[in-house]
């Protein structure tokens, strides 16, 4: 990451440092590695990240985004979560909207884009083959992810985007009986006086088609805002 877009804590820091050396799956490093050489057309001019993909934002954060995985050409490409990519158009368009980022664009790192309030992360750090990690690739990711939370003392509200990242939310957040089931704007109390709301994925299989439209992801992140200013 550049100084720019590194978190200031340096425990933080810290934890980035070691998770981009990480090569505990042999199969998503394989990947990451081949798509970093081979490269899609359109950035075959660029220098590919290709390597595990740190969560991005505000240390302080009150929010918090749960995605899913680094894009091949996206994350993998720019070494930033939702970076570089359409979801990511999505979602920081949707975030500037709703006055949780500077700018409504994200490209690359160092582009100036800052997230006030918010976190942004993911379960699995590496791009998998057909943005579909295994069991066992989610288990080996799963430490890093609670290093993260370990950190993001001050979250009070969790944006699941997708159902992978609401149940992962409920695995490290929880317990929470009966579980409640994922769906868009679902919302459901988390212990310690979170929040946890549910939001189709940003992915363009939802935005294509109109699953998913810029006024309904708008309205989740609008809902998360009350819900930080209820709780202070």
């Amino acid at each position: 990451m550049s100084d720019a877009d590194a978190p200031g804590d340096a425990l933080f820091q810290q934890v980035n440092r070691e998770l981009v050396e990480c090569r505990r799956c042999p199969r998503l490093v394989e990947w990451r590695e081949r798509v970093a050489r081979e490269k899609r057309a359109a950035f075959r001019d660029q220098e590919y990240w290709g390597r595990p993909v740190p969560g991005f934002g505000d240390p302080a954060a009150g929010l918090l985004i749960l995605g899913l995985a680094p894009a091949a050409h996206g994350g993998n490409r720019t070494g930033r979560i939702f970076t570089g990519d359409r979801s990511g158009d999505w979602l920081f368009g949707s975030l500037w909207r709703t006055g949780f980022a500077n700018q409504p664009t994200s490209v690359a790192r160092g582009d100036g884009l800052a997230l006030r309030n918010c976190y942004i992360t993911a379960p699995v750090k590496c791009a998998p083959p057909e943005n579909k990690p295994l069991p066992e690739e989610r288990a080996n990711c799963a430490p890093w992810l609670e290093r993260e939370l370990a950190l993001l003392e001050t979250i009070r509200v969790v944006v699941a985007l997708g159902d992978f990242a609401w149940d992962t939310a409920l695995r490290h957040l929880g317990p929470v009986r009966p579980k409640p089931r994922f769906g868009h704007a679902a919302e459901a109390p988390l212990p310690a006086g979170r929040t946890l709301l549910g939001s189709y994925h940003v992915s363009q299989q939802n935005t294509n088609t109109g699953r998913l439209t810029e006024a309904m992801l708008d309205g989740v992140l609008l809902r998360a805002r009350e819900l930080l200013q209820a709780s202070g």
